[in-house]
C-alpha cells in the first residue's frame, strides 16, 4: 500500500528530548509520524526514578530494557527486568516499573496507538539533545501530572486514593497515605508516617514501617 508519509530516521542523540518528573524521555517517533498509530521513545531512567502505579485506558504499553534493571509491578506481578527482556501492558492492566538499582537505565517505551506522548509534551520540560541527567523534579512538576493525566485516560493509583476525576486536590500536603510518605521528589517513604520537610511527588511508592 502506497503511502505519502516520509520514513522517520532519528540518529543516536537525535529527537525531541524532554524532562518528565525527573526522567529523560527522547522521542524516536510520535502519532504525527505513524498515522496515529504509536509512538517509541527512549528513556533514561535515573536510581529512584519511574511512576507510581497507574492504569491506562486508551492504549497498550510496552518496555525493552536496553541498559541496566528496571522493576515492573504488574498487578502483585514483581518482575526485575534486565538488558533484553521485554513487558506489554494490555490496556486496564495496574502497572508501573522503578529503578531500584545504583545506576541509570535505558529503556524504549511504546504505547498503541499513540496520543500520549503528548501528556508527555505537555508536562515536560525540554533539555539539550544528548543529555543524560536532570534536576529533580519539583513539586509544581509533579502536581502538573496529577491533574493533567486524567485528561488522557490515566489513572494514577495512590493507596486509597482516586485520581481519575479529582487530580491531585485530594492529595495530602506532606503526609503519609496510609502508611506511604511523601519525601523529596519521590514517592518514598521515611522511616515515620508523618514528614514535616516531605513535598508531593509522582515516582515510587515504598513501603513504610508502622
Amino acid at each position: 500500500m502506497h503511502t505519502n508519509r516520509p520514513a522517520t530516521l532519528r540518529k543516536t542523540d537525535e529527537g525531541r528530548t524532554i524532562s518528565v518528573v525527573g526522567d529523560i524521555y527522547r522521542f524516536l517517533a510520535t502519532g504525527d509520524e505513524t498515522n496515529g498509530k504509536y509512538a517509541i521513545w527512549e528513556a533514561i531512567v535515573p536510581p529512584g526514578g519511574g511512576p507510581p502505579p497507574h492504569v491506562h485506558s486508551r492504549e497498550e504499553e510496552a518496555f525493552y530494557i536496553l541498559e541496566g534493571e528496571i522493576t515492573i509491578q504488574i498487578g502483585e506481578q514483581r518482575i526485575v527486568a534486565t538488558q533484553g527482556m521485554f513487558a506489554n501492558m494490555p490496556v486496564g492492566t495496574p502497572h508501573s516499573f522503578k529503578n531500584e538499582s545504583s545506576l541509570p537505565a535505558k529503556m524504549l517505551i511504546s504505547v498503541s496507538p499513540a496520543g500520549l506522548e503528548h501528556m508527555f509534551f505537555e508536562i515536560g520540560a525540554a533539555v539539550p539533545q544528548g543529555a543524560t541527567t536532570v534536576p529533580l523534579p519539583t513539586k509544581a512538576e509533579i502536581e502538573k501530572l496529577l491533574k493533567i493525566a486524567p485528561q488522557y485516560g490515566i489513572e494514577i493509583k495512590l493507596p486509597h486514593h482516586d485520581l481519575r476525576a479529582s487530580g491531585s486536590k485530594n492529595l495530602p500536603n506532606n503526609r503519609c497515605v496510609e502508611g506511604y510518605a511523601l519525601t523529596a521528589n519521590r514517592f518514598d517513604c521515611e522511616s515515620r508516617r508523618d514528614s514535616p520537610t516531605g513535598i508531593l511527588a509522582a515516582s515510587n511508592l515504598t513501603r513504610t514501617s508502622s
